[in-house]
């Protein structure tokens, strides 16, 4: 465990948060302020129980794939603790094999395939640019299932 990720842990155990066995993470939403504050809303009132990233990304930031039973402490957009949450199913899915359901559990917008289509191609857009790759409906993402264990805000 890094020291980072030990130091918000050690005082989460001060506020009387403990955490289960697994491994340790820290995460964040949106590539904004304002999409950042909406999407842990969304995860607080229970709406958001799943997210997706680039698997692209993970490889150019030479990042560890999350799995199953891992542990995430979300950062808000001023980098402190919200929530955290435990990681229940992960899967690579191509772009265009996300199913409804699963854009549906994103919890965004009216919670349809075609919303979740629109916003994720934008935001993938954006993401490959940054580290060089061409959009397409092939490319892999990590679609991930999870619970809430705390809300610390």
């Amino acid at each position: 465990m890094n020291l980072i990720i030990k130091q918000l842990v050690d005082e989460l155990h001060e506020d009387g948060v403990y955490l289960p066995n697994g491994d340790v993470r820290i995460g964040s939403f949106g590539d904004s302020e304002a999409l950042s504050n909406a999407l842990i809303l969304l995860i607080a009132t229970g709406m958001k129980r799943a997210t997706c990233s680039l698997l692209w990304s993970w490889e150019f930031e030479g990042g560890v794939l999350p799995k199953a039973g891992d542990i995430e402490i979300v950062l808000d957009w001023h980098s402190r603790p919200t929530l955290v949450r435990r990681a229940v199913t992960v899967e690579i899915v191509p772009f265009a094999r996300v199913s409804a359901e699963f854009a549906a559990s994103e919890g965004e917008g009216d919670l349809s395939l075609s919303y979740w289509q629109t916003e994720h191609w934008r935001f993938f857009s954006e993401e490959c640019l940054r580290i060089g790759r061409v959009v397409d409906e092939s490319m892999p993402l990590v679609c991930e299932t999870f619970d809430v264990l705390h809300r610390l805000k």
